[in-house]
């Protein structure tokens, strides 16, 4: 790379062994290295490169580059693990398209007051918002005694994306930058989902087979009810899902 450098002209050694050949460097020349390669990680060419080295391209501008570069790389490598997530979840749904659970029963499920924070987000990129919607709820119920005992949200597709409510069992008033919601009281078809919420899909997707092959349809947005949801893993979490139903 420095012989490359050398022979465009783009960073010429201080010196070079007449015998050897061997390429020495001052010291005070590794300032003009980094500016290259942070320039060509940026993308540019190096003619490019050159250029904007022979404009004395400012430290801070270079920062700024940079600094915005590596939020964009941030951006693709979150979208990357979304994608490969929601590839393993589906190869997920192949594999158990064969096997059938009826852990599954049709009950009441009472109306709940829900202190709440609402969006319409894309449904592929669920997993990077939920957890920060309850997370903005929980920090503004902080002091309010057992107000962190029932977490739920609900879900309902549209045409614009899917419609989210996260929030707490609370009778309110709801604090500022929440909403009070009121979820009616419904007949539902409930399972039960343990672990990540990484494979959560599976276990929706062999409820909703259940019941419609047991003639019931859709009656509103589906909820999930955490029973258990403390670990960082994930690992040890319960997740009551209750999709309401009616019967064909």
């Amino acid at each position: 790379m420095l012989r490359h450098y050398d022979l465009i002209g783009l960073l010429v050694p201080d010196r070079v062994h007449a015998g050897s050949g061997y390429r020495s460097y001052a010291p005070d020349q590794l300032h003009l290295l980094n500016r290259i390669v942070a320039l060509k990680d940026l993308g540019f060419t190096l003619e490019r490169v050159r250029r904007l080295l022979d404009d004395d391209l400012d430290p801070a501008e270079l920062r700024g580059m940079l600094r915005l570069r590596r939020a964009q790389l941030e951006d693709e490598a979150r979208t990357v693990d979304t994608r490969l997530n929601a590839v393993e979840t589906r190869l997920q749904m192949i594999e158990k398209e064969n096997t059938m659970t009826a852990d599954y029963v049709v009950k009441t499920i009472p109306a709940v007051r829900l202190v709440a924070s609402r969006a319409t987000l894309e449904p592929d990129r669920l997993g990077e918002h939920i957890g920060p919607m309850f997370d903005e709820v929980a920090t503004a119920l902080r002091h309010a005694r057992g107000a962190l005992d029932t977490p739920i949200a609900t879900y309902a597709e549209t045409e614009t994306g899917m419609d989210v409510v996260v929030g707490y069992e609370n009778p309110g008033p709801p604090p500022d930058g929440t909403e009070m919601l009121d979820l009616p009281e419904v007949r539902a078809v409930c399972g039960v989902h343990l672990g990540a919420m990484t494979g959560i899909h599976p276990s929706w997707q062999d409820l909703h087979r259940w019941f419609i092959e047991n003639g019931y349809t859709f009656s509103g947005p589906r909820r999930e009810l955490y029973v258990r949801a403390e670990s960082d893993d994930q690992t040890d979490w319960v997740t009551e899902l209750q999709q309401p139903v009616t019967k064909a």
